[in-house]
């Protein structure tokens, strides 16, 4: 078999790009008319006086901002990812097998030999991370370096390696940013909100002054509707980026293992791989699989959703639900490629 480039997953790379480029914008401009309608509304209602003027950005500053931006995503993009996961750049002379391995699977796909990075994890997981070079950061578990057979092993590699050779890595790099982002604020708008209640309730927005207490309700009032607007705010836009993840996400992950079978002239290895990984995540321990936890779950080889949890959900489920296709999905598609080999 042949890699040959995927046609759809370029076009649903140049449609997740634009939506990456654009939705920023979106973001900032939907709350500068927040600030101006709903927000002036609030301040001249608390200080009982007319605002005058307005909230402005300028679109050539934001552009510079939004670019700037990108550009430091991509290029320190894979050190956050490795850091959050605690992987450790690995070295010829200490993993030699290793990095012969994703040497002679790189050149292959004609592509250049990624960073390797190994993070201390008994949960068998990768994922690749796309930079600004082109040539890209691999992160492997110790997991899945001591669970798969050599050429499972290939076939991940493979795998991974076609992410960053179809430049789809490189696109969810950046693309995660947004999603994570606006995630966050919005469950720090939402615990604002719930400490009001909770204020409320216990009656600490009360006073003795009819003027303080007409002041402290109206403060609170306008925080609490502030915190309504931004949780509304970024729930859409939590909503519209996580739109990328499902332009792009699902299709790239058939796309790689297709280009994995092709790299590897065995499409049951890597069928062998995710079952072997999926069978083994029930037995790992809590703290291993949070390890993995934070937000970079769409960059995985193997989701770590579905999964029975000690405490409470991952987070990484919440911000990008359901980002890949089902693993037994993969593996059948996997077995119907190599009956059409044989």
């Amino acid at each position: 078999m042949q890699w040959c480039p995927d046609r759809e997953l370029r076009v649903r790379i140049a449609l997740a790009a634009l939506l990456v480029g654009s939705l920023p914008f979106a973001f900032a401009y939907t709350f500068i008319f927040a600030a101006n309608t709903i927000g002036i509304a609030l301040l001249e209602w608390v200080t009982e006086r007319p605002w005058p003027g307005e909230f402005y950005i300028d679109p050539i500053a934001l552009t510079i901002v939004v670019i700037v931006g990108v550009a430091i995503q991509l290029r320190y993009g894979s050190r956050t990812v490795a850091g959050s996961l605690n992987a450790r750049p690995v070295e010829p002379d200490t993993s030699p097998e290793l990095h012969a391995r994703v040497t002679r699977l790189a050149w292959q796909a004609d592509i250049p030999v990624p960073t390797i990075c190994v993070s201390t994890n008994s949960t068998p997981n990768a994922c690749a991370v796309g930079g600004i070079s082109g040539s890209g950061t691999l992160i492997l578990t110790t997991g899945l370096l001591e669970t798969l057979s050599g050429d499972e092993l290939d076939a991940v590699l493979a795998h991974e390696l076609a992410h960053l050779g179809n430049r789809d890595a490189t696109v969810m790099t950046v693309a995660w940013l947004l999603p994570t982002a606006t995630y966050y604020l919005a469950i720090a708008a939402g615990y604002v909100l719930y400490g009001l209640t909770r204020l409320l309730g216990s009656g600490g927005g009360r006073s003795r002054s009819n003027g303080d207490g007409r002041a402290v309700v109206a403060a609170i009032a306008a925080i609490a509707i502030s915190a309504a607007v931004t949780l509304a705010i970024s729930a859409l836009f939590w909503a519209a980026s996580v739109l990328v993840h499902r332009v792009l996400s699902r299709y790239r992950e058939y796309a790689a293992d297709r280009a994995s079978a092709a790299l590897t002239g065995d499409p049951l290895a890597l069928a062998s791989a995710l079952e072997t990984i999926d069978g083994t995540m029930e037995s790992i321990p809590d703290r291993d699989l949070r390890a993995l936890d934070g937000g970079t779950e769409a960059l995985y080889v193997v989701p770590l959703e579905a999964r029975t949890f000690d405490e409470t959900e991952l987070v990484s489920t919440d911000i990008f639900p359901e980002t890949h296709p089902p693993t037994s999905d993969r593996i059948d598609r996997l077995r119907e490629l190599a009956s059409e080999t044989t």
